[in-house]
């Protein structure tokens, strides 16, 4: 038998043993007496680093509570079989060893959730079947044990010149400040104060990578589901909200089914309550519309990071606001590189950064590791002046992308009543570029409405 083979070498081949070791449990081994010698191996291992004799087994064996005479026998048995000193393949073993694993693990998801189908487990519901199986189906052997910096570089050289799959924008400084768009397994963040725009934001990217055919979840626990789909609808019919609430119900179907006439993709909008949900709610969302509706999301749009819920921290006076949405930050990165998508989600501005016109990282509300935790942020700002020009600023606060000092700051057209985001002309950019940008406190007012004349610099130079 294998289970047999595989015992022996753990007590006989340390190079095998080191190799599978990590990935066996006892749970595969369904004969009693094997399991007990594969958790003495297993533990013996973890304190001492090296195989255990089968003598030792043996002795560890005989201090077990509640091991019977006759499982003790066929322990006693099998070490005499596993001093057999018939050497074994090791390549061949592993290979086998690894199937096994994947047999084990599949037999015992189904037998799990027949437990669970006929009412004998009483802590799963139905739903939690899915995520058996496919943990089942994804056990597998990772023999890459680290990137060699020498003998890799053919690969790394080919890393470099390979075309990255991105989510690209319909915004041209967004593409520029991205090299070409959203990189999957990346968590993207929007900093912003109360109003300003971080839901049009997310609407116009949910419809945009809707409209190329991509398929987007939208997940929201501020706004109902059906407001997000109403400020997408106004993106999309390019009407204004309050005409879309005048539409009779036959020129409404007819733009809904040019719309449909015009893309590939899907768009799933899933609301929850604020502050009742986190990443283990989205990944069984996740897990439930890929077997009931056939949908993978290309791009997972969350509003917004800190209404979530941690998954690993419960919120209590003995956690604070920094570990608790640091926590929601590094589930939810976490949650992108699983599904291999990227996430755009939001976070507030702090007290301070709403009244200030060159919003910084100091600026996020709660907790600075969040920043410390997203692959890309960057702050939206409004002023009155910009709100004139219907415009909104783009300030870089964070970015693995590229370097953010280039086009650090940059701006584009916003139009609030159809709910969408335009490019503006280039020389709206070089006046960013040109003028400085102060802070609203009494000494950024004082220094922006003087004039200075530079001639009294030129000795400085």
């Amino acid at each position: 038998m294998i289970e047999h083979l595989i015992l022996k070498n753990l007590l006989t081949n340390e190079p095998y043993t080191r190799a599978v070791l990590p990935f066996l449990k006892a749970e595969y081994f369904h004969q009693v007496n094997d399991k007990v010698v594969f958790q003495i191996v297993d533990k013996y291992f973890s304190e001492y680093n090296r195989c255990p004799t089968t003598d030792i087994v043996l002795i560890e064996a005989d201090k077990l509570e509640g091991l019977s005479e006759d499982q003790y026998k066929a322990i006693t048995t099998d070490a005499d079989k596993f001093n057999n000193p018939e050497t074994t393949n090791t390549d061949w073993l592993i290979t086998e060893t690894e199937k096994f694993c994947q047999d084990k693990a599949v037999y015992n998801a189904i037998m799990q959730s027949i437990k669970i189908i006929d009412g004998s487990d009483k802590n799963k519901t139905k739903g939690a079947i899915p995520d058996l199986l496919s943990s089942a189906l994804a056990v597998s052997f990772d023999n890459h044990i680290g990137h060699d910096f020498l003998d890799d570089s053919d690969a790394r050289y080919e890393l470099y010149h390979r075309v990255e799959e991105k989510l690209s924008f319909d915004l041209d400084m967004f593409n520029t400040i991205t090299n070409g768009g959203l990189s999957k397994k990346t968590l993207n963040v929007i900093l912003a104060g109360t109003g300003v725009g971080k839901s049009l934001f997310m609407s116009h990217c949910a419809a945009h990578h809707l409209m190329v055919g991509k398929n987007v979840l939208y997940i929201t626990m501020e706004m109902a589901e059906e407001r997000i789909a109403e400020r997408i609808d106004a993106n999309l019919m390019s009407v204004t909200i309050d005409e879309l609430q005048t539409f009779p119900k036959d020129v409404y179907e007819k733009k809904i089914n040019r719309v449909k006439g015009k893309t590939t993709g899907k768009l799933i909008i899933k609301e929850y309550p604020t502050g009742s949900a986190g990443v283990n709610n989205f990944r069984f969302l996740i897990n439930e519309l890929k077997l009931k509706k056939n949908f993978v999301a290309d791009v997972i749009y969350i509003d917004y990071l800190n209404i979530c819920m941690s998954s690993r921290l419960k919120f209590s006076a003995n956690v604070n606001s920094y570990s608790y949405i640091k926590a929601i930050a590094e589930e939810m990165r976490g949650l992108a590189v699983e599904f291999n998508v990227p996430i755009v989600t939001a976070t507030q501005t702090n007290r301070t950064g709403y009244t200030n016109s060159d919003v910084g990282l100091e600026d996020t509300s709660e907790s600075f590791g969040l920043p410390a935790t997203a692959d890309m942020m960057f702050a939206l700002i409004s002023t009155e002046e910009l709100s004139d020009l219907n415009q909104i600023m783009v300030k870089q606060l964070k970015s693995r992308y590229s370097d953010i000092n280039k086009n650090k700051r940059f701006v584009v057209g916003i139009d609030r009543p159809r709910m969408k985001l335009y490019n503006v002309e280039q020389s709206a950019q070089q006046d960013v570029l040109d003028g400085p940008v102060f802070d609203q406190s009494p000494t950024g007012d004082r220094v922006s409405s003087e004039k200075f004349d530079k001639t009294l610099f030129e000795d400085f130079n």
